[in-house]
């Protein structure tokens, strides 16, 4: 009896990774967000406090990702995933996969440093409020599928002048490669367990993103170099 249960609890698996979908291919940050060249601001720090004003614009890796989050939630525990038997399978999938965990903590971060937060749909709407300051929000995720248990995070803010010169960026990342979850010698208490290490990963990116942010605030941002091309922890 136990080995039947075994073997079914493993096709459930299968079945529910099977239709959870692939992370987007990462682009630059700043692709699609300016026009032409940036160039490096003289400002030696990033002025922040209550009477500074921040505008965001998410990078297109932060929309997909949003996407791609969203669609990882809607699949997450399909065909058999939704019996009783692998429940808490299913939940575990749903509850880390969060499209808001990144946006949300980071707007949340930047609130703490700045008078004023606002996120615009474009730079073109950015541009007519004129912000004190600008940052680029590019938020990235990979989480497990039927064919990897490889985890990562990465996140970002590119901060910006008024004048849109580039000043320092903040980031965080993380990534843990998990043993399959679908192997069979696995128990459901064990899967459910790698599965909530994604959140755990996002998180810990969040708060490296945190202490990032915090050197960045308080340190000369003089010696920072031109981030015009990021390269991708993804490739």
């Amino acid at each position: 009896m136990k080995l039947a249960l075994a073997s079914t609890l493993t096709m459930a698996v299968v079945l529910t990774g099977c239709s959870i979908p692939t992370a987007p291919t990462a682009v630059s940050s700043l692709n699609g967000i300016f026009t032409e060249p940036v160039g490096r601001s003289g400002a030696t720090r990033i002025t922040n406090g209550s009477h500074v004003s921040l505008g965001i614009v998410y990078s297109q890796n932060t929309q997909a990702n949003r996407a791609y989050l969203q669609d990882y939630q809607a699949n997450a525990g399909t065909g058999f995933g939704q019996s009783l038997l692998v429940q808490p399978i299913h939940d575990a999938y749903v509850a880390t996969s969060n499209p808001d965990l990144a946006v949300d903590w980071i707007k949340a971060s930047l609130q703490r440093q700045f008078g004023s937060v606002t996120v615009y749909p474009d730079m073109q709407r950015l541009k007519a409020a004129r912000p004190d300051v600008v940052a680029i929000v590019d938020t990235r995720s990979q989480l497990i599928t039927s064919r990897s248990s490889d985890i990562k995070a990465d996140v970002s803010a590119d901060f910006y002048d008024s004048h849109f010169n580039y000043i320092g960026t903040a980031q965080g990342h993380d990534a843990r490669a998990l043993s399959p979850v679908w192997a069979d010698f696995k128990r459901s208490e064990e899967i459910v367990a790698d599965i909530n290490e994604q959140q755990n990963v996002q998180v810990r990116a969040l708060q490296k993103f945190d202490q990032s942010l915090s050197n960045l605030l308080t340190s000369p941002t003089s010696n920072v170099s031109m981030n015009t091309e990021r390269t991708s922890v993804f490739k």
